[in-house]
């Protein structure tokens, strides 16, 4: 990691420390593959609001103990880093993460987060074994592959990797299960040994009345010795079970033998429970919720495909999307085929499609476009946090039309009879993975283009509607004494006047990195010498802080303008500070917006600096705007002064 962006997250690391609550209400940090997730004593104590504001996050939400921060994919992990260093919780896991806050979750919210932090922990393996699965299904359809000796081994090998790991899945399930449960990871590893010993009879060809299986008595109970190979079901309950059994003995069992009892029994009372109890309980579980989603496609057909593909990006949102795989293996070990896959993936690319349609609608936004386009680009490798939070979710009619989009993509799903031979990747790489029966790959292409499409046109649609619904609510909360101002679609170049008394500061200069990295616009800042700011331009208030430091507005030429007064002073509370306007206010260039004390803020110890960016512009448009205002500051406020 380089200096400057090493500097940049040490600035975000300090802000969401802060908004955190300090340091002392952080109980842990820890990430997925594009959150960053912390755990506060008390929530009540976060700003929330004003972690949507911190550089590089894409979103904020809460799940219930975890506070939730949308970074995206690889950055992240840089981000997690560096506030982990900074609040001294390198190393911790998503199972470390235990607060009061979790004990008050339901069971059955309990057992939803435990199975996707599960899944979270061995999820690239299981993206290895799809991919190479998929991988694998391709070239073996291929002649040439076939008949050349070194491109058919290349293939058989391939072909072992794959089976290999989704034949010992189960044991990587019991060991992330146990770990996350707090046991001894090794321990979950033996019971899934166990789980698979060659000692029992195949659980597939018992399945098929090709192996013979031999039945014990234990307790008058009969115990059929059948392994179980694809009980991913009993794996999770196994893990849980093991973790418990070996937590009571290490409490338990002297000192002077625990090292060599406690294993001892975790194993011998396990291994009973696992043929006696869980094993029997956990298949009739696993048959049941394949059995369930089979009824589904067979019973509600073409609905029941609508709604899952439709509403299955809403799960996402919580965070708890990753149970889809336990329910996805099961299937492929029950029935060989996953329908759930190309639903998913063709939800996923309907919010795509979904984002596209924003962009096309703003498309001159440079903002709209740096947000947007980074996002799709997620999207086709089957990440929709950054789409979801960043786009869709925040101007809500996108995430409706990608739900359509989704909708429309499952019917099709049901109608070519699309299925996946794996799981664990979707849209582009998914491909790989499509069932290639029926012209699977082309029936692949064809739903993921009726998803995309149908994502992108409902947005537009929708947009139609609900932007001219909140321009008119605009409309009637603008004052009687201020006619309404209707900002420009495309950026124009305008005339900016002074909007703060003082002396011209590059922007380069402001004490404060975010500023002086030009990371939130291009701009000019002034040192004032007065405590007022005026509106450099015709426009609306489109953001008024709560904290009153900051404020957004709209220019008559449809430039995004950012007047911030001083540096952190965010953490004034709004002391010292007296707005005169209020969000969706039209004002008038040289209108009063903001009154503030500048001895107390000075005196407070922060820098006074006012910067003003341009946080949408263009490098030509901006070179205009910096040469017709703000450079001619006081001479322009003595102008307003005199009007």
């Amino acid at each position: 990691m380089d200096a400057n962006k090493r500097q940049r997250y040490e600035k975000i690391a300090e802000e969401l420390t802060r908004l955190s609550g300090g340091k002392e209400n952080i109980q842990g940090v820890a990430h997925c593959a594009t959150r960053l997730r912390i755990v506060l004593k008390d929530n009540d104590q976060a700003d929330l609001k004003a972690m949507e504001d911190v550089d590089l996050a894409k979103g904020v939400f809460v799940v219930g103990d975890q506070v939730q921060i949308i970074f995206g994919a690889g950055l992240v992990n840089d981000v997690y880093e560096v506030i982990a260093s900074y609040n001294n919780m390198q190393g911790m896991s998503l199972g470390d993460l235990k607060t009061v806050a979790n004990q008050k979750m339901n069971p059955l919210q309990r057992l939803i987060k435990a199975l996707s932090d599960v899944f979270v922990d061995i999820m690239p393996g299981i993206l290895a074994a799809a991919l190479l699965t998929g991988l694998s299904g391709v070239l073996g359809n291929l002649e040439f592959v076939q008949s050349n000796a070194t491109l058919y081994g290349i293939n058989t090998l391939i072909n072992i990797a794959s089976g290999a790991i989704f034949g010992f899945l189960p044991l990587a399930v019991a060991y992330s299960a146990c770990k996350r449960f707090g046991g001894r990871p090794i321990l979950g590893i033996v019971m899934g040994c166990i789980m698979l010993s060659g000692s029992l009879a195949d659980a597939y060809a018992a399945a098929q009345g090709t192996a013979d299986v031999t039945t014990l008595h234990i307790f008058g109970l009969p115990v059929e010795l059948v392994g179980f190979q694809g009980g991913i079901i009993v794996a999770l309950l196994m893990g849980w079970v093991t973790a418990k059994l070996d937590k009571f003995f290490e409490k338990k069992v002297p000192e002077v033998v625990r090292l060599l009892v406690s294993p001892l029994l975790t194993t011998l009372v396990g291994s009973l429970l696992l043929f006696t109890v869980i094993g029997p309980v956990g298949r009739g579980l696993s048959s049941g919720l394949t059995s369930a989603l089979v009824w589904m496609t067979q019973n509600l057909g073409v609905f029941g495909y609508a709604v899952f593909s439709g509403c299955q990006q809403l799960v996402v949102i919580t965070g708890l999307h990753h149970i889809f795989g336990a329910i996805e293996a099961q299937l492929l070990a029950d029935t060989g085929r996953n329908f759930l896959n190309p639903l998913m993936s063709v939800a996923i690319i309907a919010q795509g499609g979904a984002v596209l349609g924003y962009l096309l609608r703003h498309k001159d936004s440079v903002k709209t476009r740096e947000m947007c386009i980074p996002s799709f680009i997620s999207v086709l490798f089957g990440i929709t946090e950054s789409a979801i939070f960043g786009v869709n979710l925040r101007y809500r009619y996108p995430l409706i039309g990608g739900c359509i989009g989704g909708a429309m993509g499952g019917v099709v799903v049901y109608l070519t009879n699309l299925a996946a031979v794996g799981f664990g990747t979707t849209v582009l790489p998914g491909i790989a993975l499509a069932d290639p029966a029926n012209n699977g790959y082309m029936s692949y292409v064809i739903a993921h283009a009726a998803a995309i499409a149908g994502g992108f046109v409902l947005t537009l649609v929708l947009s139609g509607f609900m932007e001219k619904s909140a321009q008119a609510k605009e409309k009637g909360q603008t004052s009687s004494a201020a006619p309404a101002l209707t900002p420009s679609e495309t950026p124009l170049p305008e005339e900016f006047f002074g909007y703060a008394q003082g002396t011209i500061l590059p922007l380069e200069e402001v004490k404060d990195a975010t500023f002086a990295s030009k990371v939130l616009g291009d701009g000019v800042a002034v040192i004032p010498s007065a405590g007022q700011i005026f509106a450099p331009a015709d426009a609306v208030v489109t953001n008024l802080a709560d904290t009153k430091h900051a404020i957004g507005l709209m220019t008559s030429g449809g430039n995004e303008i950012l007047i911030h007064i001083g540096v952190d002073t965010v953490k004034l509370g709004g002391k010292y500070f007296k707005p005169h306007v209020k969000d969706g206010d039209v004002v008038r260039r040289g209108q009063l917006l903001i009154e503030f004390d500048l001895e107390q803020i000075k005196k407070a110890g922060f820098e006074t600096a006012v910067p003003m960016l341009y946080t949408d512009s263009s490098d030509d448009l901006l070179l205009e705007k910096l040469v017709s205002g703000p450079m001619t500051v006081q001479t322009k406020i003595a102008e307003m002064k005199k009007a």
